[in-house]
């Protein structure tokens, strides 16, 4: 028989959040965690947050689009056009 080992649980977190450089470079973080005292992996991923632009109004496309008025049986149209590949 085998002998069962117990796994031992680690306990990941993914946070986001919003951080502020300093004038001098610096960043801190003072993140509360419910870890026991000790050593902790981390990977920290800095992206730039671009300021959010003043959003534009939505182009109006209607005079780009138009309809088409069809007058006939549009599958049979479709067979047609297939047959002829």
């Amino acid at each position: 028989m085998r002998s069962v080992v117990p796994l031992k649980i680690e306990m990941m977190q993914t946070l986001s959040l919003i951080g502020q450089v300093d004038a001098n470079g610096h960043l801190r973080l003072d993140v509360p965690t419910h870890l026991p005292p000790g050593d902790v992996e981390l990977v920290l991923v800095i992206n730039p947050v671009a300021s959010t632009p003043a959003r534009s109004q939505a182009y109006d496309f209607s005079d780009l689009a138009g309809r088409l008025q069809w007058q006939g049986d549009a599958i049979a149209m479709q067979r047609t056009i297939r047959d002829e590949w």
